[in-house]
């Protein structure tokens, strides 16, 4: 279940944060996490699963695309389609519009297309 971050959430959004590749320093997860808090344009949402928040995906919005900045799966539940539902369910969110990825994200984004049989 895809929910829309929230400040008590903060901690457990640093901690999957952590997991994106490259080396974050505190300073940096909390840099990322306040510009989520103040940008309008920049949403966070965190991946339920029971009673685990077990990823996050993070996605700047323009006028007719958004951006995908960030996506993490704790690694216990990786390669369960986890990030593939964060996906599609941010897709469902904005129908009509296009999904951009960053050199970070660009990768698992052309999975996931090329898996469902084309881009949307």
């Amino acid at each position: 279940m895809l929910i829309r971050y929230k400040k008590t959430y903060e901690k457990i959004a640093m901690g999957l944060l952590s997991y994106m590749p490259g080396e974050h320093s505190v300073k940096e997860l909390q840099e990322t996490i306040q510009m989520y808090e103040t940008e309008d344009d920049w949403q966070l949402y965190l991946w339920k699963k029971g009673e685990d928040f077990i990823g996050l995906l993070g996605i700047e919005i323009s006028n007719d695309a958004y951006t995908l900045h960030h996506l993490s799966v704790n690694p216990s539940f990786r390669g369960e389609g986890i990030g593939k539902a964060i996906v599609e369910r941010i897709q469902e969110q904005f129908p009509d519009k296009e999904c951009l990825s960053t050199d970070e994200t660009n990768d698992f984004l052309k999975r996931c297309i090329s898996k469902e049989g084309g881009a949307d």
